[in-house]
């Protein structure tokens, strides 16, 4: 597993690929949905090109929340993994639930969810965001469906970077929007959900590859 570090104000640099749990320090990890051709990916942070990215403003968001956390090292999917090695690739898909489950924090970005709108003036209020996070495209994805149920702590943020809630907090919405039961969102082992219920958490989330249906839900039957 390989990590950012939080070096000073904005800038952060990649550890070395860190082995065993043992070797790896408190992290915060970040659950978001990809922008094509906008994400920041390993060869970008390695030849230093990468903050021209629109997807660069939510690697710092990732990194000023955890360090408001008191956490010095996070990890984002789209940077922090070599994909041109698919050796690395595949212990990453296979270790994904695992890395959610042992992050201290789990920070869902939502790109679609805005606590603000414009006034005629052009002045800044505020207004109510659930209606947009009900129908927030992250709850259409497969892969975060593990990474709402695998963290003990989720923690819901605006595109403004706002905080929403945690899913304790917010664990009715999120009920009404994914037929998830309340326990197993607070946290309740998922071996106790039968093999049905849990497929069924999956019937309205999509993933880009075919093949990433069945890997993305490896965690969630404890595989």
């Amino acid at each position: 597993m390989r990590l950012l570090e939080c070096t000073s104000g904005d800038e952060f640099v990649l550890t070395k690929d860190l082995i065993g749990d043992y070797d790896i320090p408190p992290y915060a990890i970040l659950s978001h949905t990809w922008e094509e051709d906008q994400e920041v990916t390993f060869s970008d942070l390695k030849d230093g090109t990468g903050k021209s990215k629109k997807g660069y403003d939510k690697i710092r968001f990732c990194g000023q929340q955890a360090e408001r956390d008191g956490l010095q090292h996070f990890w984002v999917d789209t940077c922090c993994i070599n994909k041109s090695d698919h050796v690395e690739l595949r212990e990453a898909i296979n270790s994904m639930f695992r890395w959610y489950q042992n992050a201290a924090k789990c920070y869902v970005y939502l790109s679609d969810v805005s606590t603000t709108k414009r006034k005629a003036n052009d002045g800044v209020s505020e207004f109510t965001w659930e209606p947009a996070f009900r129908v927030s495209r992250w709850f259409t994805r497969g892969w975060t469906l593990q990474e709402l149920l695998a963290p003990t702590s989720v923690e819901f943020f605006s595109q403004e970077w706002k905080r929403l809630g945690d899913k304790l907090l917010l664990k009715k919405r999120i009920h009404k929007i994914t037929g998830i039961p309340e326990s197993a969102i607070q946290g309740a082992p998922l071996s106790q959900f039968s093999v049905n219920e849990r497929l069924s958490w999956k019937e309205n989330r999509h993933t880009e590859l075919e093949e990433d249906r069945a890997y993305s839900l490896l965690g969630i039957f404890g595989v």
